[in-house]
């Protein structure tokens, strides 16, 4: 039977992926972050921000201005030339996103001191102004941000915009106040211990500084820009939120936590609320890069750019030259680091937000237990056709629902990590129900094999079509089997002894046919009919059918004689066994039928197996049943014209072991070979051996015979 209580605690399954899964939501293991972020990157890439106007431009220090104008760095006047230039167009800020934490090397005292002038050449370089007082005249009238990298106590340095010699950290003039509304949020912005600043006279110049520092994902690619961070334990603001505070002239960053210890929020600069991550950083959706937004540094130097499209405009100065390596993965591919923060700024102005909100893991923790659960009970209960069509659906529905969230609402839902969780639970309960579907068709077999011949089970299992009405000419070979006597022994003992007696003896027939490979006929009563080489085809079907009668008479012997020793009259077995053929197939109606053979060669069967008792014998075989085996011990019985046949049949009585009462095989023979001749020895030859063979059924067959006047050894049956 099956077990029933095993299919209860199977509900339970479902639970062992479904817990799984919520306990990668909470833990956020890398390979979980990393999946969910493929999945954003995707979903950028069929769905990437739409370009919206907005006053952010990029003045670039590409390749055909440092041709022009010479490798970098420049002079720190060309540097002032720039950002007067810009002032004086109009911009609303510029942001450096650029390092000068060194002195320029090209200042008129450190050109004398390289070239070693003397005198009045000497002279008049140091009475040519200072090349970073200059600039640093220039920062102070301008609405200028200038960029510094943060480090790491291990010395790690974080990823500045541009290649920048190691000096010592400075420490960090805040420009603006930073603001904090509800718990404290400045646990959970990205810490870093120390920075490099541009040089003091710079940075005490500039309306305001920032930290050029991404924070990429393991995998490099770039997917948020930080608005502040953490620096010796204080807040500080990076190039994007500072660019936007010195452009509104405002004093005040205030950052907003969620609360219940959830990190920040939100981030308000002026009349910009950016929704942030946890540590105070914003969702880039990314837009293709129009090259139409980037202005060469040599053309705004040259004045070629007009005014009117650099007033009012948020300016970053940046480089897309790939030998200064400022270049970042984005979901988009590679791009200048300049390009990420411009991006940033344009989502800001033109108030595009991509947020991954605090309730998102709730949500995603739902999701995955409702679906998981459904895919499960689903996988367990129903059919796989169903389960499947279910759990492809429900993924189908969590990836489409995570898109519409991305494209309609601008939230980044995690589709991945649910879908995991969904396509595990329906794997686990999938492979647990086909197990037990299995153990279940295993039950059902070999119960079904007690009744039915264990490779006709077979066969049907693996050829299906089979069960379909029809039949087909086939060769095999059939036994025949009758117990003698049965019926008188049921009248004598009580019902249920002589059915337990009955059901060992057809249960040790039945398993010696078993064992030969042979088909279960059918059972009637103590009768048993066994088939060989249908369903299967088995070439040596009559060495098999001869061998399992022989297993057969020998088991049934036994089985009697310990009855008997036992004071219980138990008969002998008469078997017949015979070969041709026969329609082989399932027969009968549409809603029931019989798989069996059809054929003279079955009806020849039984009668041999009837004859027995007409010849005293207890195994006949067929003459077609020795063609397989031509050294098969055997006594030929003589050509039997069985009753209702016209034909007479060479029939053969196999020769074992255990018969102590027949005559020697050799002299049995040469009396038979008489008795075929019609010699007229064949008498005497008989009366000898029925003298000194008496329990001989054949020697006194055919000595009664002889007696009685016939000859040859031909016989016809008149009764069956």
């Amino acid at each position: 039977m099956k077990n029933k209580s095993g299919t209860r605690w199977s509900l339970l399954l479902p639970l062992i992926p479904v817990l799984l899964g919520l306990l990668l939501l909470v833990l956020e293991s890398p390979a979980q972050r990393a999946l969910r972020n493929l999945q954003f990157d995707q979903f950028q890439r069929w769905h990437p921000r739409v370009a919206a106007p907005a006053p952010v431009l990029v003045v670039d220090i590409d390749e055909a201005s440092l041709s022009r104008l010479g490798q970098w760095p420049w002079p720190r006047t060309r540097m002032a030339q720039l950002l007067d230039t810009l002032e004086a167009a109009g911009t609303a800020a510029v942001g450096f996103d650029v390092m000068f934490p060194e002195p320029d090397r090209t200042t008129p005292r450190e050109m004398a001191a390289l070239w070693n002038l003397e005198g009045t050449q000497r002279a008049a370089l140091l009475v040519l102004p200072d090349h970073d007082s200059v600039f640093a005249r220039s920062l102070e009238r301008s609405h200028a941000v200038l960029g510094f990298s943060v480090l790491q106590r291990d010395g790690g340095a974080s990823q500045s915009a541009l290649p920048v010699p190691a000096t010592p950290a400075t420490p960090i003039e805040q420009k603006g106040r930073f603001v904090f509304l509800g718990e404290g949020g400045l646990p959970w912005l990205h810490a870093f211990d120390s920075a490099v600043l541009s040089l003091p006279a710079f940075t005490k110049a500039a309306p305001g500084q920032g930290a050029l520092t991404f924070v990429p994902d393991g995998d490099g690619v770039v997917r948020r820009v930080p608005l502040a961070f953490s620096v010796a334990a204080a807040p500080v603001g990076t190039l994007v939120s500072e660019t936007l505070r010195v452009a509104q002239g405002a004093r005040n960053v205030m950052l907003k936590a969620a609360g219940h210890g959830s990190g920040l929020e939100e981030i308000r600069i002026g009349d910009a609320t950016i929704p942030t991550t946890p540590q105070g950083e914003m969702w880039l959706h990314y837009r293709q890069p129009d090259r139409a937004r980037y202005v060469p540094a040599w053309k705004v130097l040259a004045g070629e750019v007009p005014a009117s499209q650099l007033e009012g405009q948020l300016v970053l100065v940046g480089s897309s030259a790939q030998g200064l390596m400022d270049l970042r993965f984005s979901p988009m591919g590679l791009i200048p680091g300049v390009e990420s923060h411009a991006q940033a700024l344009e989502q800001v102005v033109t108030g595009h937000f991509l947020q991954r909100p605090s309730w998102a893991r709730g949500l995603e923790s739902v999701l995955l237990m409702g679906c998981g659960l459904v895919v499960g009970w689903l996988a367990l209960r129903t059919r796989a056709l169903v389960s499947a069509a279910a759990a492809a659906l429900l993924l189908a529905g969590i990836a489409a629902a995570s898109w519409w969230a991305f494209v309609a609402q601008r939230l980044l839902l995690d589709a991945a990590t649910p879908a995991i969780g969904v396509l595990l639970t329906y794997v686990l309960c999938s492979l647990w129900h086909h197990r037990s579907s299995e153990q279940e068709q295993r039950w059902i077999k070999e119960a079904f094999s007690r009744y039915v011949s264990p490779n006709r089970v077979d066969y049907l299992v693996s050829h299906p079509d089979d069960m379909a009405l029809g039949g087909q000419r086939q060769t095999c070979s059939f036994i025949f089997t009758d117990l003698a006597g049965f019926t008188s022994l049921m009248e004598r003992m009580d019902p249920a002894q002589a059915v337990s007696l009955l059901n060992d003896y057809l249960d040790g027939m039945v398993a010696i046919a078993f064992r030969h490979e042979g088909t279960l006929d059918r059972i009637v009563g103590d009768a048993v009919a066994i088939m060989f080489s249908a369903p299967v085809p088995q070439p040596d079907h009559r060495k098999r059918a001869l061998a399992c009668a022989l297993e057969m008479d020998a088991f049934a012997n036994d089985f009697a004689a310990r009855l008997q020793a036992q004071g219980i009259a138990f008969g002998h077995t008469r078997i017949g066994v015979h070969a041709g053929e026969v329609i082989v197939g399932n027969f009968g109606g549409s809603t029931m039928f019989d798989y069996r053979a059809l054929g003279d060669p079955v009806n020849t069967a039984a009668r041999l197996e009837s004859v027995n008792k007409h010849l005293g014998t207890r195994l006949c075989v067929s003459e077609d049943i020795l063609q397989d085996s031509p050294d098969a011990p055997v006594r030929p019985v003589g050509r039997l014209v069985l009753k209702g046949k016209s034909h007479p049949l060479a029939v053969f009585e196999p020769v074992t072991g255990s018969d102590d009462l027949r005559a020697p095989l050799e002299e049995y023979r040469r009396a038979w070979d008489a008795l075929h001749q019609e010699d007229p020895q064949a008498a005497s030859l008989f009366s000898r051996l029925a003298q000194d063979w008496p329990q001989d059924p054949l020697v006194r067959l055919h000595h009664q015979r002889l007696q009685a006047g016939e000859r040859g050894d031909l016989i016809v049956m008149t009764a069956k």
